[in-house]
């Protein structure tokens, strides 16, 4: 293990592997210490989706850019991260919601978006399986470079080429605490050694908020699990993730077949719970099957939990602490770091790289929570 670098990136999920990479790429002598393995956090439970339609201009900005990057990925990684773009179509089912949809997609387009807005009679015409009444839609919204991606084979594509650049990833690396000397970064105590850095990002998920508390740093954060199941393989019936605010559900149909999609259990509390729950494999199906009757008879192959690191306000916690120089926030995604990860990193390292800030880096920093009216994220599922 190496004794010095300039940057130790805590986690080893799709973030902290693609700010290696970014990093490495322009000459950064940078460590990754995850506890586990790669992956083994909130990146590889996630359900795979990557979307443009969000309530927040910040969102809004950093998943468009995110896409442009994810396009071009597998070229430039040199490894296939298995992105396909069969847009996402987000379910409204009465006029408040119309309301809000409306708005949304104004300030989406603005942005240069292209997204739609569906009568209930044109949602078979994107996604045919779809039982309209049953789910109680009186519309939809619809973007068609929305898509899904590899989420274990974009993590480790960014890891291996990463390590090309030069960088270390050391997995099975639990950081047990950061030393501070004059309100500066110093290093890393792991349990393998530690390294001397100036540096610090805190990009370890729902455990982000413990490694703050190492540096007495509070963080605002809370975890909640999440659950997902994936059903057995059937021939191709639809291209496009389905997603209702309302219910809390989304699913799709991945290119193997698998129908892979999730929902919030009732009256769920948040902590650090792992345990798969009967009653979320009720709930679901019984939604699932509300949406698409002809899903009742087949069967379900894996059921599993993950985590949704949440902020107050559901948009990610990003930069550096004011009250410790060095130690830089990459957390607080509620859900969506996956889909958010390209471009994070790359705004990350050029913040730690050159010192550029931008107005979207300012508004997502920690200090937004303090005393301050938030603006806060309405597209989030659960």
């Amino acid at each position: 293990m190496k004794s010095k670098t300039d940057v130790v990136i805590i986690g080893g999920g799709v973030t902290g592997c693609s700010l290696a990479y970014m990093l490495a790429k322009k000459g950064i002598d940078v460590v990754v210490a995850e506890k586990n393995y790669l992956s083994s956090g909130a990146t590889g439970a996630c359900g795979a989706g990557i979307r443009q339609q969000w309530s927040t201009k910040e969102n809004t900005e950093l998943a468009i850019k995110s896409i442009k990057i994810f396009e071009s990925l597998s070229t430039k990684l040199g490894q296939d991260i298995e992105l396909r773009q069969g847009g996402y179509l987000i379910a409204v089912h009465d006029a408040k919601e119309m309301r809000q949809a409306e708005k949304n997609v104004n300030m989406q387009r603005s942005l240069g978006l292209k997204v739609d807005i569906l009568d209930s009679d044109e949602i078979n015409d994107v996604v045919p399986v779809l039982d309209v009444k049953g789910m109680a839609a009186v519309g939809a919204t619809f973007c068609p470079t929305d898509g899904h991606a590899n989420p274990f084979k974009t993590t480790f594509a960014y890891a291996n080429a990463a390590r090309k650049k030069g960088a270390e990833i050391y997995t099975h690396t639990k950081v047990t605490d950061i030393k501070t000397i004059n309100k500066k970064i110093s290093a890393v105590k792991t349990g393998k050694g530690i390294i001397k850095t100036n540096t610090v990002v805190n990009a370890a998920g729902v455990w982000s908020k413990k490694i703050a508390e190492m540096v007495d740093i509070k963080l605002p954060n809370v975890p909640f699990r999440k659950e997902i199941l994936a059903t057995e393989r059937l021939k191709p019936m639809f291209e496009a993730m389905v997603i209702s605010f309302k219910d809390g559900i989304y699913f799709s149909q991945q290119e193997e077949g698998h129908i892979v999609g999730g929902i919030p259990i009732p009256r769920e509390k948040k902590g650090y719970k792992t345990m798969p729950t009967f009653s979320f494999i009720q709930h679901m199906s019984k939604t699932l099957t509300r949406y698409v009757p002809q899903l009742k008879h087949i069967n379900m192959l894996r059921h599993w939990t993950g985590f949704y690191d949440v902020t107050p306000d559901a948009r990610p916690i990003l930069g550096e602490i004011k009250e410790l120089k060095g130690f830089i926030q990459c957390n607080g995604f509620s859900g969506h770091g996956f889909m958010l990860s390209p471009i994070v990193s790359q705004i990350l390292s050029d913040f730690i790289t050159d010192g550029k800030t931008s107005k979207i880096l300012e508004s997502l920093n920690v200090n937004r929570f303090k005393g301050k009216k938030i603006d806060h994220e309405m597209y989030v599922v659960g």
